[in-house]
């Protein structure tokens, strides 16, 4: 499992590569050809992607671990929640097969923007100062497993995030 650590960056994009070549699948499946992917030039605002589907308009920041991680909680950039229907996926990957799912999502239906971030806690600095204190990132929050749906696999995801109810 070290590698995973020690390779944190080429495993990201090789979860997003992944990630998103799973959606593109589904859409050619699904027979929705206007499905288009974009990237941020800039990592500022809170998203790692934007996708629109059946015209909606997801901007979606991508969390990953392994099965079996104890990561319990996720840091959320509130600028996130100016953008149209702003999400956060959290996937969950086999740590040998790279097999995605489940995953996890914290956001509202398609087309609606995201949840309210107010009730959640500022998030710090994960190191301190000379002081060792640790202080406020005010444009972040931590948003807790427990507010995230489980969605089992990529087909209901699909349907959560591009399919209006």
């Amino acid at each position: 499992m070290q590698e995973h650590f020690l390779n944190s960056s080429f495993r990201e994009k090789l979860i997003e590569h992944l990630f998103v070549g799973e959606l593109l699948k589904l859409a050619w499946i699904n027979q929705d050809l206007s499905f288009e992917i974009s990237k941020p030039e800039v990592d500022n605002s809170g998203y790692d992607i934007i996708i629109e589907a059946n015209n909606v308009l997801r901007h979606i920041q991508l969390k990953s671990a392994f099965i079996g991680s104890s990561t319990a909680v996720q840091k959320i950039n509130i600028a996130l929640a100016r953008k149209p229907s702003g999400c956060v996926v959290w996937v969950y990957f086999d740590p040998r097969t790279l097999q995605l799912g489940p995953f996890l999502f914290f956001g509202s239906n398609a087309g609606e923007p995201l949840p309210d971030l107010s009730n959640h806690k500022i998030a710090k600095h994960t190191k301190g100062d000379a002081d060792g204190h640790k202080s406020e990132r005010p444009n972040i929050r931590q948003i807790n497993k427990g507010s995230f749906t489980v969605i089992n696999d990529i087909q209901q995801l699909y349907q959560k995030l591009f399919i209006r109810e």
